[in-house]
């Protein structure tokens, strides 16, 4: 893929009233700024998610998420967990405790070293899983109510092209 030209400041930048006459100093549009609106959006849906989760099933949405990874991913270690959902390994180690604190997540040593270890899901986890499921995805319907399957394919397509170039390039 050929390299994008550079994209004009000014597209992303707006003054307090919005006039080129204001003195105040420009800073980045709420409104027009697709990367303050991707970090908007993860906030509220994390928000939103963990609030619906907890309500319904007692967990929040970080552990939903270790639930989703470990059914994707079985045996998999905090490490791997963490680069797959770009999560801090410390966030997700709290989480596979907790997860394992309520009999939902199991571990293993790897080896001799205890701190090593590879996760699944217990039995109690995989059904709380299957439980989730159907509810996230009604979410996730509601959430991109009125996009058609080819807009949901394109933004799909869209993010994952953002996700890559936030990946450090060595």
């Amino acid at each position: 893929m050929s390299e994008a030209p550079s994209l004009p400041d000014d597209m992303f930048l707006v003054t307090a009233d919005g006039s080129p006459d204001d003195p105040a100093a420009p800073t980045l549009s709420l409104r027009n700024s697709p990367v303050v609106l991707v970090s908007f959006a993860g906030s509220r849906l994390t928000r939103e998610a963990t609030r619906a989760y907890q309500a319904e099933f007692g967990i929040g949405v970080m552990d939903w998420r270790m639930l989703v990874m470990l059914t994707r991913s079985p045996g998999c270690s905090v490490a791997e967990a963490a680069r797959i959902t770009g999560i801090d390994k410390a966030a997700v180690s709290r989480s596979l405790q907790r997860l394992e604190g309520n009999g939902l997540a199991q571990s293993q040593a790897l080896g001799e070293d205890e701190r090593r270890k590879s996760w699944s899901l217990t039995p109690k986890g995989q059904e709380l899983h299957g439980r989730i499921l159907p509810r996230a995805l009604e979410r996730q319907n509601g959430l991109l109510r009125g996009f058609s399957q080819d807009e949901i394919a394109r933004f799909t397509d869209y993010l994952q092209r953002f996700l890559a170039n936030i990946e450090p390039s060595d």
